[in-house]
């Protein structure tokens, strides 16, 4: 690793210590930033929504950010930080069945409602569609992730290790969102 680069991570370690909250709500607004521009690309948008570039970055570091941080916080607190298997498969048992899907049916509402400007009865109509799958497709996919996060993740870089995962894990929502959107147009 270049001395820039290990320099960089360094500091941000340094952040996520000194001003967890702050850190994560900033690397969560960014990561959804990124995670958006590549999915208007990858949906052919060839300028940059701009208004629904910042739309997701608000939705990130306002919502995903702290939701995560505290949320985190509240499962190791009630389990006292322990890492035995039983403990971790309860933690990813309680997040799979409460932040989960409530994270995927905000994010479904949030992004017909606020960033396609969509009345309510058209929302409603998609998330009652297409909420089923979406969750389901979660749920094949982030135990795993959430696993890994007890596991072996200290208390600190949950949230960040999340946020990355979930880099991808929005790109497939807005991939989701634009089909869908694109076959009911």
């Amino acid at each position: 690793m270049s001395s820039l680069a290990k320099k960089g991570l360094n500091n941000y370690v340094k952040q996520l210590q000194h001003h967890p909250l702050r850190t994560k709500v900033i690397t969560a607004g960014v990561l959804s930033a990124i995670s958006d521009i590549v999915s208007q690309k990858l949906t052919g948008i060839q300028k940059l929504q701009v208004k629904r570039l910042l739309l997701k970055v608000i939705f990130g570091a306002a919502y995903l950010g702290p939701f995560g941080h505290y949320f985190h916080l509240m499962l190791d607190k009630i389990f006292k930080g322990k890492k035995d298997s039983k403990t971790v498969a309860n933690k990813v048992l309680i997040e799979q069945l409460t932040s989960s899907p409530w994270n995927n049916f905000l994010f479904m509402i949030y992004y017909g409602l606020v960033v396609e400007g969509r009345p309510w009865v058209h929302v409603k109509a998609k998330v009652k569609k297409d909420y089923p799958s979406v969750q389901y497709t979660s749920w094949t996919f982030w135990p795993v992730v959430g696993w890994i996060n007890h596991k072996f993740l200290p208390l600190h870089f949950r949230v960040v290790f999340h946020s990355l995962v979930a880099f991808g894990w929005g790109i497939f929502l807005n991939l989701r969102a634009r089909t869908m959107a694109l076959t009911k147009a």
